[in-house]
């Protein structure tokens, strides 16, 4: 292997959940073989060819790579040209009870129709989970979300339909308990095992219907309300410098990056404006 071929494997030590390659090659070349788990890449650079069912594919840059578990492939860079991608590897037991969540209801796990797929939302969430794991920025409650999102767009790929489901008055007092415990241990480690237990339902029932309900997900009602708390303690004065633990987000760049998503700026830029 020469210096140009790096592989690094980034180990989700924290939940167990995930584990991630960073690739970068030029001249090497993977023999056939297969994954026991789902494995999701995305290509950053160059281009990636492959043999997968019964088929060649080239995966440019933004191509989204997706193989079932025990599917075989091959895989080497694209002639003449440097490849960089990112690969995620989910054990399918990881995924079961989310296929189950949004209507998949055998212990099968879903066959992907299309080894190679063109979905900017499902690299997002491949490359968010990355660059979490990467800043130690792994919370309980957005390392499940973002796996839920990706499983559905597993199961969107694998051509299954996705059941709805009607939100009746007992089950919107439920969610609105759900709501007072998330406020109640804001600056927490909140996780949606935690949230459903309040609410009194299982945990993907729950995301489904919460989502349906509030128009956001748990996790994005979590980050909301941390971000609006933010700016509330940056409203009375608080030390910019505190203000990311006591909202419960695990740092000031944690903090900034959502907090920027939703105001245009960071948290710093808010506190000089309010008082230049």
């Amino acid at each position: 292997m020469t210096q140009l071929n790096q592989f690094r494997y980034i180990k989700d030590n924290a939940f167990n959940q995930f584990t991630l390659l960073d690739a970068k090659m030029s001249d090497f070349s993977y023999s056939k073989h297969a994954h026991e788990e789902y494995s999701i890449g995305v290509t950053l650079k160059g281009r990636q060819d492959f043999f997968c069912q019964n088929a060649f594919h080239r995966s440019p840059a933004g191509g989204v790579i997706v193989f079932s578990p025990e599917e075989v492939h091959d895989g080497h860079s694209g002639i003449g040209e440097h490849l960089e991608y990112v690969m995620l590897y989910v054990h399918p037991n990881e995924f079961q009870p989310l296929f189950q969540a949004l209507g998949h209801q055998t212990n099968e796990a879903p066959r992907i129709k299309n080894a190679l797929v063109t979905d900017a939302v499902l690299a997002r969430y491949v490359l968010l989970l990355k660059q979490m794991t990467s800043h130690n920025q792994l919370s309980a409650i957005e390392t499940e979300q973002v796996l839920f999102n990706i499983a559905h767009s597993l199961l969107r790929h694998s051509g299954r339909m996705v059941d709805t489901f009607e939100v009746s008055s007992r089950k919107d007092s439920l969610l609105l308990r759900a709501k007072d415990y998330i406020w109640a241990n804001l600056a927490d480690d909140l996780s949606i095992d935690a949230i459903a237990a309040a609410a009194n339902m299982s945990k993907y029932h729950f995301i489904r219907l919460f989502n349906q309900q509030f128009g956001l997900t748990p996790y994005q009602y979590v980050i909301n309300c941390r971000v609006n708390l933010a700016r509330q303690y940056i409203e009375l004065g608080f030390a910019a410098s505190r203000v990311a633990l006591d909202a419960g987000f695990s740092d000031n760049s944690h903090l900034n990056r959502h907090f920027k998503r939703v105001f245009g700026i960071t948290i710093k830029q808010y506190q000089r404006q309010l008082y230049l």
